[in-house]
């Protein structure tokens, strides 16, 4: 069974998975749509796709669309995802899933109501360190896992600006006030995709912006957010805890990694940096660091990046680590780019086997609200100066 594609928003992010979704076996034809309709005409032109659509509505009126892929705006996600299951289309979407808990639910009773398939990109949930925790976390090698941490520290100098003028318009810092604690996944994901809890209520502080630049300024942010880096600690169903931060003005090597994690057991734990991990226990320490490195499959020169700011290039070029099963991939991924510490091969293929098998994706409605929602919830805790907030709960996806 193959099935056909439309890609919603043609901006710097969604040509990399074009070219994976339309390599991919399960796939059979990949149509693009976008606002501005020559991103859209240039991205099928460059990459020979099927074709475009004059807008979404009419992608989704198409009956040669089966499912959609969405990579627009932050904060637009929740509904366009909503008019695509209403479309009755299948839908894989960019992070975050939704920025209010209504639109969480909403799609989760969608997803329930149709039998659609609903998959969240999150690429923490294959970075190699979430790999490596997961496989260990099973093993039983922590003990009792009881605390664990995970940062996505992206400074905005390292290529945000860039990306929000591209996305942005003449408007762009409006829209660069974008709160932190609204796009948690990269953090959240990468502790829950590992450790099988979910968190119930949290406690959140936010640091005030101080460069003066427009961007954090309350007068200007389309989010009424002044707030550039946060902090959030979570308690987890069946005890234990864990905090996140989320730095956009920050000294640190994001475009060596932006995400990074830390897990403590009663047995063993596990630390990683920018460029060192190490696997820790009573009698020593033993460096990781090989096992979680990817190796580059594209070079950041490559003429296919020229669109993109130097400093993101990175997220766009990693292969895959040791950690990594590639036995399961299309032979087709072998000699493609790929990005964001190894994740871009399996997430495209996750999606196309969940629909073209019809089972559930890895990280699907209800994984995906609960690497989300903690995040909404620390940006009111925020807001409210660190009181302590409960968290709802979805509960877990439905037997298959």
């Amino acid at each position: 069974m193959t099935f056909s594609l439309g890609i919603v928003g043609a901006g710097q992010f969604s040509g990399q998975f074009a070219t994976l979704f339309q390599a991919h076996p399960g796939v059979r034809d990949v149509y693009v749509t976008d606002l501005l309709p020559e991103r859209a005409e240039r991205l099928v032109a460059a990459q020979g796709l099927a074709g475009t659509f004059p807008s979404y509505e009419a992608m989704l009126e198409s009956p040669a669309v089966d499912a959609v892929a969405v990579f627009t705006q932050r904060w637009t996600h929740g509904p366009l995802v909503l008019q695509g299951l209403a479309a009755g289309k299948h839908v894989y979407s960019a992070v975050p899933m939704a920025i209010t808990v209504e639109e969480m639910a909403a799609i989760i009773d969608a997803v329930r109501a149709t039998g659609l398939t609903y998959m969240m990109g999150e690429t923490s949930h294959y970075h190699p360190a979430t790999v490596h925790a997961r496989n260990q976390i099973a093993a039983g090698a922590f003990g009792r896992l009881f605390y664990a941490e995970g940062d996505y520290v992206h400074d905005m100098d390292l290529g945000f600006y860039e990306a929000y003028q591209y996305s942005g318009g003449e408007n762009w810092k409006a829209t660069a006030s974008y709160p932190p604690l609204l796009y948690p996944t990269h953090a959240v994901g990468g502790v829950l995709g590992a450790w099988q809890t979910h968190a119930v209520s949290v406690s959140a502080i936010g640091v005030r912006d101080e460069r003066g630049d427009g961007v954090f300024d309350r007068s200007v942010s389309q989010f009424d957010n002044d707030v550039s880096n946060a902090t959030a600690l979570f308690e987890v169903a069946g005890g234990g805890s864990f905090r996140t931060n989320e730095f956009r003005r920050v000294g640190y090597p994001s475009h060596i990694r932006e995400s990074r994690f830390r897990f403590f057991g009663t047995e063993a734990s596990m630390e990683q940096l920018a460029t060192v991990a190490l696997w820790q226990d009573k009698k020593g320490v033993e460096d990781i660091s090989e096992l979680l490195e990817p190796k580059p499959t594209l070079a950041p020169d490559d003429p296919s990046l020229a669109h993109i700011a130097p400093e993101l290039r990175a997220a766009f070029t990693s292969g895959s680590a040791p950690v990594h099963d590639r036995s399961r991939l299309p032979r087709e991924f072998d000699h493609l780019h790929n990005g964001h510490e190894g994740s871009h091969h399996f997430l495209v293929d996750d999606f196309v086997t969940a629909v073209t098998t019809r089972t559930l994706p890895p990280v699907n409605a209800w994984v995906a609200a609960r690497y989300t929602l903690p995040g909404v919830i620390a940006h009111e805790s925020a807001r409210q100066g660190g009181v302590r907030l409960e968290i709802p709960d979805f509960g877990d996806a439905p037997e298959a």
